[in-house]
């Protein structure tokens, strides 16, 4: 399908016409086009890493960020060097478990886990940063979140599990729920 048609039903000097004003146009639009502001660049930095999951279910994405600066990413999925989901299935899946209920018997670290511990293996400091994850966290990713002294936290996709909400409220840990930002990239090579 056209992104674009030139309907015409006269000369051809007037639909050369018509695919003038559309070219002018795009010009316009393309010098308009608004640049993502920070949260949803780093969203879509998430969208990307979400593309390394392993797990069946769902693909997450997290990248902590500070000063706009990314310190660490992760996604969901099992411990390295250990077999995944894709490789051996979903036992959660073979024992007929909901998503959000009983997570020990998944293999797979959460994104929001392994950005915090990938942190903490090269020695960086995330007290203070924002996490952007692709989807809102569990609770057991919630008190991880709130021990490494972050501050906010921002996704577009709801969880199953929402027992992080209170705790956040409780320990003043900003949770910003947004659209999900736009799958496109704009680029000029």
């Amino acid at each position: 399908m056209a992104d674009i048609v030139v309907i015409n039903d006269s000369t051809l000097e007037i639909f050369y016409k018509k695919c003038e004003k559309v070219l002018e146009d795009l010009e316009g639009r393309e010098l308009k086009r608004s640049r993502p502001d920070w949260d949803d660049y780093f969203l879509k930095v998430a969208l990307l890493v979400a593309e390394r999951s392993t797990c069946r279910r769902h693909h997450i994405g997290a990248v902590i960020v500070k000063n706009k600066r990314i310190l660490s990413t992760g996604y969901n999925g099992a411990a390295g060097g250990a077999k995944d989901c894709l490789e051996l299935g979903c036992l959660k899946d073979k024992m007929n478990l909901a998503s959000g209920e009983f997570q020990e018997k998944c293999r797979a670290i959460h994104a929001e886990q392994n950005a915090l511990l990938q942190a903490a293996i090269h020695g960086v400091s995330v007290e203070g940063a924002t996490i952007y994850c692709t989807h809102s966290p569990c609770f057991v990713c919630a008190k991880s979140i709130a021990n490494a002294k972050i501050k906010r936290f921002v996704s577009f996709i709801d969880y199953s599990d929402t027992g992080f909400i209170e705790l956040f409220k409780e320990l003043g840990i900003e949770y910003v729920k947004k659209p999900m930002p736009s799958q496109t990239i704009s680029y000029k090579p």
